[in-house]
């Protein structure tokens, strides 16, 4: 059983940047990938970023370029470096631990304004 606490969330203008942490309550060295998403109002959860157990990266359309995942292994924790962020950057953003269950944390709003 693994516990993931999000944090760094906030209201920030559009150019700006946040990053977004994602605590594991044990090793994330047993989960498969960890990975952020987002989910907007009215919309369908979506991916943001994944990160494997050997650093492979994948990154979104919409945020490539400009947004990092990246990991602490001996901090048990997972980052989001969001850089340029835009108003439709505005989301619960959850973190995500896969294999072999799928575990979730409570979200973190991030809201961007003009």
């Amino acid at each position: 059983q693994v516990q993931l606490v999000e944090s760094g969330g906030g209201l920030v203008q559009a150019g700006g940047s946040l990053r977004l942490s994602c605590a594991a309550s044990r090793s994330i060295f047993s989960i498969n990938t960890m990975g952020w998403y987002r989910q907007a109002p009215g919309k369908q959860r979506e991916l943001v970023a994944f990160i494997t157990s050997s650093g492979s990266t994948v990154y979104a359309a919409s945020v490539k370029g400009r947004s990092t995942i990246s990991r602490d292994n001996a901090k048990n924790t997972v980052y989001l470096q969001m850089n340029g962020l835009k108003p439709e950057d505005t989301a619960v953003y959850y973190c995500n631990g896969r294999g072999p269950n799928n575990y979730w944390g409570q979200g973190t709003q991030v809201t961007v304004s003009n």
